[in-house]
């Protein structure tokens, strides 16, 4: 993958971090900075960690996926980003839910990472290196997860459907070209 490739799925995978943020940013009445930070912080580090999990595991089954993995990145992406889009097109409760305590963060933060778990193993099978991806997969999570913080907090009535369709529709771009 290129550096392009690999920010484009780091802003993909943020945007789940982003939604849950600023549903989150639009309750949070006390104590702004320090839970927008914490839950930034919770979010960048799953998301940089469930990439490495699904590498590993990947490299695991390497030797015998080998001759269709890129099939595999194709699959993997496509099923993530029409999971995306499918999503933000479910009906979704209203009930807006006020969470900052550590089972919480560490239920979100892994909630929000399974997708970055395939996407771990994607990055095995198209032959590219682990850490520079997982560094910005992290960190662009982190600045996205601020990023919703603060606009939900701003903004209590944006759409996040379009945040929703935008990264379903990155990853199926990132699909498509994995079989090329």
């Amino acid at each position: 993958m290129s550096s392009f490739e690999i920010i484009l799925l780091a802003i993909a995978l943020g945007v789940d971090c982003c939604v849950v943020s600023f549903s989150q940013g639009l309750v949070f009445t006390s104590n702004r900075r320090k839970n927008s930070f914490l839950l930034a912080l919770t979010m960048g580090i799953f998301q940089g960690l469930m990439p490495a999990i699904g590498y590993v595991f990947a490299n695991l089954i390497n030797k015998y996926v080998e001759t269709f993995s890129h099939w595999l990145v194709f699959a993997i992406f496509l099923i993530l980003g029409v999971k995306f889009i499918f999503e933000a097109f479910q009906e979704k409760e209203d009930e807006k839910i006020c969470c900052i305590g550590f089972a919480c963060l560490m239920t979100m933060g892994l909630a929000t990472s399974i997708d970055a778990l395939a996407a771990g193993a994607s990055l095995k099978f198209s032959e590219t290196e682990l850490l520079l991806p997982a560094l910005v997969i992290g960190t662009v999570s982190f600045l996205m997860s601020l990023f919703g913080f603060w606009f939900g907090n701003l903004f209590k009535n944006f759409p996040s459907k379009i945040l929703e369709v935008s990264g379903g529709v990155i990853l199926i771009i990132l699909a498509v070209k994995a079989l090329f």
